[in-house]
């Protein structure tokens, strides 16, 4: 009985909001309340975290195709991880092993991060290294 509770869960879920391409804003818009209600139940089954999944890929597909966000440089990523994280840059320089002056350099814009720094970062801010755009 359970088994069929929670297929008929996902159904009306379909039904609502089937699971095709994002068209639009409307569509768009429609698609965030589904993901929003979903996000808000304090348990889903496999085939609502399924249904889910894909929705949000699918709310991301749309977003970045007609919202595409440019990179961000090391630099300005780096301060906004350090004021997000509201640490000094001594704390970081600490806590990774990069220099102090390094970091220095990176904030202003004359140095890049080299791929050891950039997981030492990632893993110091809690971050994908991808936030970083690695281009030294």
């Amino acid at each position: 009985m359970k088994l069929i509770a929670a297929k008929q869960r996902y159904l009306d879920l379909v039904e609502a909001y089937p699971l095709r391409p994002i068209r639009s804003e409307r569509e768009l818009s429609k698609a965030i309340k589904v993901v929003d209600s979903l996000l808000d139940r304090d348990t889903l089954n496999a085939a609502e975290e399924d249904y889910l999944d894909v929705l949000s890929d699918l709310v991301e597909r749309y977003e970045s195709e007609s919202q595409p966000i440019d990179p961000v440089s090391d630099a300005l990523m780096l301060a906004h991880l350090i004021e997000a994280k509201d640490v000094a840059q001594s704390a970081v320089a600490k806590a990774t092993g990069i220099v102090n002056s390094t970091i220095s350099e990176v904030l202003s814009g004359k140095r890049t991060l080299t791929r050891g720094q950039i997981g030492k970062l990632a893993k110091f801010f809690q971050v994908p290294p991808g936030v970083f755009a690695f281009d030294a």
